[in-house]
């Protein structure tokens, strides 16, 4: 949706920047993502087409913002998944909702399951990276916002005890920058988990999916400077060396693929299509109900 509120002249050179954003756009909409500004800097660094430089990413944040006045670039091309309205949803009758009910009705797919997984994230920015394809999977999908919050960390420990009673085994996959902070994260996250009785030496298995240094190796992200103000910058350069990377870097279908081969490689796919099967079924008669409203209506005026 291009639509032009402010008219702007551009050079040449700022032009092939609109031009390529556009190319880079178009490419991942294709594949059904829509991108934030920082994941479209780092298609252009890891494109050698400008520098990883904070000026740059200003930079090209101001060009993209003037395009999109212009309309050369689409308003709904570009996300900011930390703002967003929050409403209340409405239906025009009984009926639509019943009618919505059946299309949204699911069963829980792995309440049949060995295993209770959990997608973990960093950086909220990163949510509809990772929404589509845990939504898909039917895996819960938490946005850690950096550090964990106490409150959060704990609910999760109780959940994971509960998931255990149950006689199933919790799995956390945890996704963060591979920075000093980033990497703590990791040991963060565990070891609250086990103050808080989710034991990861007896009943939670937790596995760091990204970034780690072998995904750096093969895919080449950007590197940053390590944050040498970072409490815990020494240990890590002292590790890694002086450089760091964001997981933003990476390829969203590589992150989505990570998280679907290791999810998958948990799951049952004969339990799993018990519970497909049974979903579909409850739909069905979810659908009888809203297609027939107005018998339900007078029925229910007969009888009440």
């Amino acid at each position: 949706m291009k639509i032009q509120y402010v008219a702007r002249k551009f050079n040449a050179a700022t032009q092939v920047i609109i031009d390529q954003a556009n190319e880079i756009i178009d490419e991942y909409e294709a594949k059904g993502y829509t991108l934030t500004l920082r994941q479209i800097f780092y298609q252009f660094v890891s494109r050698d087409l400008i520098a990883n430089k904070q000026t740059e990413y200003k930079r090209l944040g101001s060009i993209l913002n003037d395009a999109r006045l212009d309309g050369q670039i689409s308003w709904t091309a570009i996300e900011d998944r930390t703002r967003s309205v929050r409403e209340l949803s409405h239906w025009a009758d009984p009926a639509e909702i019943v009618d919505t009910c059946a299309r949204s009705f699911l069963l829980d797919k792995w309440a049949n399951q060995e295993f209770r997984p959990e997608v973990w994230i960093e950086k909220d920015a990163l949510v509809g990276v990772f929404e589509r394809v845990c939504q898909r999977l039917d895996v819960p999908l938490l946005s850690c916002r950096g550090y964990t919050s106490q409150s959060e960390m704990w609910r999760a420990a109780r959940r994971m005890r509960r998931n255990c009673d149950g006689g199933q085994a919790p799995m956390v996959f945890h996704f963060g920058d591979h920075d000093p902070s980033g990497i703590d994260m990791s040991r963060d996250i565990k070891d609250r988990l086990n103050l808080f009785g989710a034991d990861s030496e007896k009943d939670l298995e937790f596995q760091r999916l990204a970034l780690n240094m072998d995904q750096v190796d093969e895919f080449s992200p950007p590197p940053n400077p390590a944050k040498i103000t970072d409490s815990r910058a020494q240990g890590y350069i002292a590790q890694f060396g002086g450089e760091s990377w964001e997981l933003d870097a990476l390829d969203p279908e590589t992150l989505a693929g990570l998280v679907e081969d290791h999810i998958l490689r948990l799951r049952d796919e004969d339990k799993y299509q018990e519970v497909m099967d049974q979903q579909d079924e409850m739909r069905k008669q979810l659908e009888v109900v809203s297609s027939n409203w107005s018998d339900v209506v007078v029925f229910t005026e007969e009888n009440c």
